[in-house]
């Protein structure tokens, strides 16, 4: 198939363009979660517009879909990049179990609840998480792109 390094190239560029915002807050989690109410708020600020990279997320999945199709014939090229998709579609799940509810209930964090602390630790570790998630999708893509045999492309 004509179509594998085109889709390996484009699942391995959304996979990666997905860790920037994941790593980015997985390594300010030690940073955020002792702020106090107000410098948290005031830090969750610049995350304003970062929802955009939903689209990153949701390319990614079906990019990881698209390339698990394309190499069917391939049995473990074909399954890491299954597996790329299932953890994709996990980091959207995790998103809107636990990040998304805190989002809505501190009105994107500009509004104080009674239980901003909870929403923060399930805010955080959510993200956390979700770049664990995020950056094993990134190596099952890597790993299907490399175990692709030429002679299907």
């Amino acid at each position: 198939m004509r179509s594998v390094p085109y889709l390996s190239f484009a699942a391995l560029v959304l996979a990666a363009l997905a860790l920037v915002p994941a790593g980015a807050h997985f390594f300010a989690l030690p940073n955020k979660i002792g702020l106090t109410q107000e410098d948290y708020f005031t830090a969750q600020g610049i995350y304003r517009g970062w929802s955009l990279f939903g689209v990153v997320l949701i390319g990614s999945l079906l990019a990881n879909l698209a390339l698990a199709v394309a190499l069917r014939r391939q049995r473990m090229p074909c399954l890491f990049a299954a597996a790329g998709a299932v953890l994709m579609a996990a980091v959207l799940l995790l998103f809107f179990a636990f990040i998304y509810p805190a989002n809505q209930a501190t009105a994107n964090w500009t509004a104080v609840p009674e239980n901003w602390d909870m929403l923060r630790t399930q805010w955080e570790y959510g993200h956390a998480v979700n770049a664990g998630l995020t950056f094993a999708a990134f190596i099952c893509v890597a790993v299907s792109a490399l175990g692709a045999r030429r002679e299907a492309v």
